[in-house]
C-alpha cells in the first residue's frame, strides 16, 4: 500500500506528457514562424531595386555637349526664315538713298510692341507699319543711314520678312552723323562683298553685318557667321575699303 502510494498517478502522468508534447510543439512552431520572418526579411533586403537602372541619368545627350550661348544660337537661327540679304534689302527700301550700315539677328524685346507714336499696340501707324512679333520670337534689327548721316532704326520680322517698327535714332548728335557719313564715303565695299569675302572664309549662316573702324583706324565691315555644324560663331573683318579680309575671331562660348 505504502509503495503504491509513492507512484504518480496515471492519469498526472498523461497530463504532465500531454503538456510536455505541447510546450515541444508550440516552441517549434514558434522557431519555424520566426526563421520564415528572417529569411523573407533577408530576401527583401537583398533584392535590388526595380527603378534603380531606370532612373539613371542618361550620358552623353547632344544637349549637355552645347553652352548656352550654342544652344542660343541654334534656337534663334533655326527659327529665323529671313536671310541676311532680304533682310538688308527690305530696310533700305524703307530709307530713300539709304545705305546699310547695321544688320544683326536677335530676339524681340519687351518694347517691340510699345508704338513710339503713342497708338494702341496692334494698330497700324507710320511706325509701326504691322504687328509685332511676340515678345523672344527672332527679328532682324537694321540700322540704315541717309546721305547726312541721319540713322534710320529698321525692325523687321525674321519669320515672315514684314516690318513691324521704324524710327530715326534718337540718340544721334552731330558728331555721330558726322561719322558715319565718313565712314560711307570711305566704304568701297558693299554689304554684300564684305559677306562675300568672309563667308569664303567661315562658312555657316550670316547673323550681323556692322559698319565700323578698327583700332588702325581703317573702316571695316564685320560679319558674324554661325556655323551650324557645332553652332560656333566666327567674327570676320573685312577692309570696307578693298574687300580684304584683315583677320577672324572663333567665338566658343
Amino acid at each position: 500500500m505504502s509503495s503504491a502510494r509513492r507512484l504518480p498517478p496515471l492519469r498526472s502522468l498523461a497530463v504532465t506528457g500531454a503538456l510536455g508534447a505541447s510546450v515541444l510543439l508550440l516552441t517549434a512552431c514558434t522557431n519555424a514562424d520566426t526563421n520564415r520572418s528572417s529569411v523573407a526579411e533577408a530576401a527583401q533586403t537583398e533584392s535590388p531595386s526595380p527603378t534603380g537602372t531606370d532612373t539613371a541619368s542618361p550620358t552623353g545627350s547632344p544637349s549637355a555637349s552645347m553652352n548656352e550661348d550654342q544652344t542660343e544660337r541654334k534656337d534663334l537661327v533655326s527659327a529665323t526664315k529671313v536671310t541676311w540679304d532680304k533682310a538688308a534689302a527690305t530696310a533700305v527700301k524703307e530709307v530713300p538713298e539709304g545705305k546699310l550700315v547695321d544688320l544683326e539677328l536677335k530676339r524681340v524685346d519687351a518694347d517691340a510692341t510699345a508704338s513710339p507714336s503713342g497708338s494702341p499696340t496692334g494698330s497700324a501707324s507710320p511706325s509701326m507699319p504691322n504687328p509685332a512679333p511676340s515678345e523672344g520670337a527672332p527679328e532682324w534689327e537694321a540700322k540704315v543711314a541717309q546721305s547726312d548721316g541721319t540713322l534710320h532704326r529698321i525692325d523687321i520680322d525674321a519669320v515672315n520678312g514684314k516690318v513691324f517698327r521704324t524710327m530715326v535714332d534718337p540718340d544721334q548728335d552731330p558728331d555721330d552723323k558726322t561719322q558715319i557719313t565718313e565712314w560711307l564715303d570711305k566704304a568701297k565695299q558693299t554689304p554684300e562683298q564684305a559677306v562675300k569675302a568672309a563667308t569664303a572664309k567661315a562658312k555657316g549662316t550670316v547673323t550681323h553685318v556692322e559698319l565700323d573702324d578698327n583700332d588702325n583706324q581703317q573702316v571695316v565691315w564685320g560679319v558674324d557667321v554661325v556655323d551650324k555644324g557645332n553652332w560656333n560663331k566666327t567674327t570676320v573683318t573685312v577692309d570696307a575699303a578693298n574687300g580684304k579680309v584683315l583677320g577672324q575671331k572663333v567665338d566658343k562660348d
